[in-house]
């Protein structure tokens, strides 16, 4: 299987690799010269039945990503959907769990590892309600609050938390409602209609994360995103 999946992956990177050493002053033995992927992994769970659901809004967002790059998630990687593209020269990979979301972190663990990549090359979008409905935030790095799939990520990361996240607000539930049945609700017509707008501007994030790095794209998307929405967070959307 890994050979398999290895054979697939690899004329992906040897075409960028080449055309890369070509450009440079660096021979082509330099790995130095090599265009290092970013592996972009949104959290949900699997089955038509959590489709468009508050705890899925990080499959939601890769799925745009992907639809706006032409391609789609077909291939079974590692416990994941799994498609690759190049974005401004650039390999990004693209993952799905299907382990269901508290597990996630076996198949993010093992495609990080087998594509042998430093977790600052990774980004996990997830679904969050500290923050408002519909507003983004993007981190180099952080904790897993009260989420349980991003506290399998971390534990399948070897515990190391250096990973970048775009957190996904979803609000709070209202009043004294269970937030695990909150997460498994479907969003009423206008907390759909932000999320929606969200995820649009979630691929122009990811995107900005691959031309011009993590950093620059949380300097200049979260000042735009820290007053968006500003409505009370137990306000049910």
């Amino acid at each position: 299987m890994r050979a398999k999946l290895r054979m697939g992956f690899a004329p992906f990177l040897s075409k960028l690799y080449i055309s890369t050493c070509r450009t440079s002053s660096l021979p082509p033995s330099s790995s130095s010269s090599v265009i290092q992927p970013w592996l972009f992994i949104g959290l949900g769970n699997p089955g038509e039945k959590y489709q468009s659901t508050r705890h899925n809004v990080g499959f939601d967002m890769i799925d745009a990503f992907a639809e706006s790059q032409g391609i789609s998630l077909t291939t079974h990687h590692f416990k994941a959907l799994f498609g690759e593209v190049v974005v401004d020269g650039v390999p990004v990979l693209l993952a799905k769990p299907q382990t269901y979301i508290n597990l996630s972190g076996e198949s993010a663990g093992a495609l990080a590892a087998y594509y042998k990549l430093p977790l600052h090359r990774v980004i996990v979008a997830y679904d969050d309600t500290d923050l408002p409905c519909g507003v983004l935030r993007l981190q180099p790095k952080g904790g897993y609050g009260r989420h349980n799939g991003l506290k399998s990520v971390i534990y399948h990361f070897r515990k190391n938390r250096e990973f970048g996240r775009l957190r996904i607000g979803i609000g709070r539930p209202p009043g004294q409602m269970d937030p695990k049945a909150f997460v498994l609700q479907k969003f009423n017509k206008t907390g759909r209609e932000r999320i929606d707008s969200a995820i649009k501007e979630g691929c122009d994030i990811l995107k900005m994360v691959v031309t011009k790095g993590l950093t620059e794209a949380a300097r200049a998307s979260n000042v735009d995103q820290k007053y968006k929405h500003l409505v009370s967070h137990d306000q049910q959307l």
